[in-house]
């Protein structure tokens, strides 16, 4: 689904992502680990097709987010660390925008739009604008806007800042049903216990370098995912 070969990304001197590859196959919640700085949202933003890198290559299920921008696009959603939406839309106007650029039907994104807000209790602001929205309801409609096209990979960055638990619960449970229908995911996150719980597979990059990845057992083995990490950024 999602292939990473030897990215590598510079800002000036400075190497962000140095010779990464992964690989992210169908029906894989895979998490992406690493202290502040370490690499993970250049990576992302990359496999989003937001911030061009200076070698390797990204493919979303077999085309080039270099060469085929569009169509890879067309099959992922990415939602940001944090969301910058449209404040002056108003929730339903941001969702039925979202809608139109991915040219989801007026019955499909209608049945969508209210599955998922009653799902994340966020039926009754959609009228409000976003401006008056708080970061939790902001991530809420990015969440919504993402899976309105019902995409075959969705990336994150640190999807679950600012939800509630009951969102969060109800996140991890959108994310499973997506990929035991045949999607992926690709997600940053820094809450270790729900990446251990969540992810099928998992890779930790240290000062753009990919240093430990594979199955949860494979990488952690009889430890936590936390006393692995905190080895490893020794």
């Amino acid at each position: 689904m999602l292939s990473i070969s030897h990215l590598t990304k510079k800002y000036g001197e400075t190497v962000a992502v140095n010779d990464l590859t992964l690989t992210i196959n169908a029906g894989e919640i895979y998490g992406f680990i690493g202290h502040n700085g370490a690499g993970k949202t250049t990576t992302i933003k990359a496999v989003a097709g937001i911030l061009g890198f200076d070698e390797g290559e990204i493919t979303i299920d077999g085309s080039s987010i270099k060469t085929d921008p569009i169509v890879c696009k067309k099959k992922m959603a990415y939602i940001p660390d944090n969301p910058d939406l449209y404040d002056y839309m108003t929730g339903i106007k941001y969702l039925n925008f979202i809608a139109d650029v991915f040219g989801v039907s007026a019955a499909d994104r209608q049945e969508r739009i209210k599955k998922y807000a009653d799902v994340f209790d966020l039926t009754d602001d959609l009228a409000k604008p976003v401006n008056e929205y708080s970061h939790g309801m902001k991530q809420k409609l990015a969440i919504i806007s993402a899976w309105i096209h019902q995409p075959r990979l969705i990336i994150m960055d640190e999807p679950f800042v600012g939800l509630d638990p009951v969102a969060s619960h109800n996140l991890k449970t959108m994310m499973r049903e997506l990929c035991d229908n045949g999607g992926a995911i690709f997600f940053s996150t820094h809450v270790l216990e729900v990446a251990e719980k969540l992810c099928d597979k998992v890779a930790i990059i240290k000062a753009g370098k990919l240093i430990k990845s594979g199955t949860m057992e494979e990488v952690k083995g009889d430890s936590s995912l936390e006393s692995v990490f905190l080895e490893l950024e020794d």
